[in-house]
């Protein structure tokens, strides 16, 4: 079920059996999707009354309602569920973390906190979560450069990380590190060839340094996210915007003009039949094509 097919959230847990409400958990865990309030609403429901209805995931969905808990600053629902945890897992680093969210990161105890998770790391250097939590504290605390050392340590560690890199890759973009945050990019799109949004996230980063030789590799990674996905707004608008900046340098040929035309046409082409198959408004659509039209370029 989809909460965003529902017109409220109540609507939406009222058609929720327990058996849906447990997957649904289950899911948002696997595919780490937060979605606090709908979390904090399903595990309350006295319909559902999930705390009595389970196995042996317990205490993984109290951990999970425990962190959505905290994302709300619903004090007693996070004292009630560590308290459980406490209770089951006495001697745990995973409660003892928990923990110290609650009570030095949700209170902006930042250096209280990364003392403890600089000790805890030095016993158990395989806890990626533990890593996590400490470049979780000096992004919130505005410490980009430490953040960013950390992270590069983290991916020593954990290199198949895809979310570390993408972290890494926007702290880069932060300091204006464009380079280094392509590199990130470049990682990621060795390791997953056929995500078309590693692709798009490159060629942006090519076209910000914006030098003859990036904007031709953003040129050609926006087209191959467009061939990775054909409806792609994004790299179709990323490839319009390639072929212009190229068609305008200095050095450009004729013929190298006319071929940067060719393909900024073609891209508007794709978009306005994408836009025709999808808007019902011709006004809309109008102005839509006069404002792809006024992207192209003259080989004049």
């Amino acid at each position: 079920m989809d909460p965003s097919e529902f017109t409220s959230l109540d609507e939406f847990i009222s058609k929720l059996s327990t058996n849906d409400a447990k997957s649904l958990l289950q899911k948002w865990r696997e595919e780490n999707g937060r979605n606090s309030e709908l979390v904090r609403e399903i595990w309350l429901n006295p319909r559902l009354a999930l705390p009595s209805s389970l196995g042996n995931d317990k205490w993984q969905i109290l951990e999970q309602v425990c962190i959505a808990a905290m994302d709300l600053n619903d004090k007693a629902l996070i004292k009630e569920c560590l308290g459980q945890l406490q209770i089951k897992f006495p001697n745990s680093n995973r409660v003892k973390r928990l923990r110290m969210m609650a009570n030095f990161e949700l209170n902006e105890r930042y250096e209280d906190a990364l003392t403890e998770y600089n000790q805890m790391i030095i016993s158990d250097e395989t806890n990626s979560l533990l890593y996590k939590r400490k470049i979780a504290i000096l992004i919130a605390s505005k410490h980009f450069g430490e953040a960013i050392k950390a992270l590069c340590e983290y991916l020593k560690k954990f290199l198949n990380d895809h979310e570390a890199w993408i972290q890494l890759a926007n702290l880069y973009i932060r300091e204006q590190e464009y380079s280094k945050a392509a590199f990130c990019l470049e990682e990621l799109i060795l390791t997953s060839p056929h995500n078309h949004l590693y692709h798009e996230r490159y060629a942006e980063i090519q076209y910000t340094i914006g030098t003859n030789d990036a904007l031709e590799l953003s040129r050609a990674y926006f087209a191959q996210a467009v061939r990775l996905k054909s409806n792609s707004l994004r790299a179709l608008y990323g490839l319009i915007l390639a072929s212009n900046a190229l068609a305008i340098l200095p050095k450009t040929s004729v013929q190298k003009k006319k071929e940067y035309q060719k393909t900024s046409t073609w891209a508007s082409d794709q978009l306005t039949n994408i836009y025709k198959d999808n808007l019902n408004d011709s006004k809309q659509l109008a102005g839509l094509e006069s404002a792809l039209s006024s992207l192209q370029i003259s080989t004049n």
